[in-house]
């Protein structure tokens, strides 16, 4: 019988920000994916949940601060495949914020830029499933805002 070593997982989130009819989206300074637009999100750290995680990347990310309270749960995704480097399993988030909101890129982000939210482009790994995603519950609730 052969024996296999278990799986290493990474644990991250991400979020969907959403300013008026646009999301916000970061670029990737590093690989994989580099020069790609991609949502704001990274590791969970020790010691944090998901929704805290979530919320600090977005702040390093891209100097938008929200509550943690504002984070509205759009799923776990989690397909073997979603990301070259390994097995990533992000848990995913919805906020709303003021169409005041300004964004400045910061910590991995080359840059941060507000796309459509209908037509966000071809974003990095599934994190176009998550806009979907986001888009679906938000049509549920009566819109994004």
């Amino acid at each position: 019988m052969t024996e296999t070593m278990p799986e290493m997982i990474r644990y991250t989130a991400d979020v969907v920000c959403v300013r008026g009819d646009d999301v916000l989206l970061i670029e990737r300074g590093w690989e994989p994916c580099r020069g790609m637009l991609a949502l704001p999100g990274g590791h969970v750290d020790a010691g944090e949940t998901s929704r805290e995680g979530a919320a600090r990347e977005l702040l390093e990310e891209t100097g938008v601060r929200v509550r943690l309270e504002d984070l509205v749960q759009i799923g776990v995704f989690d397909a073997p495949d979603r990301d070259e480097r390994g097995r990533y399993v992000t848990v995913a988030y919805l906020v709303t914020v003021p169409e005041s909101t300004m964004a400045r890129a910061g910590d991995d982000a080359a840059r941060v830029q507000w796309m459509p939210l209908d037509y966000p482009g071809r974003l990095a790994f599934d994190h176009n499933e998550i806009v979907a995603a986001a888009a679906r519950i938000a049509a549920e609730e009566g819109g994004w805002r």
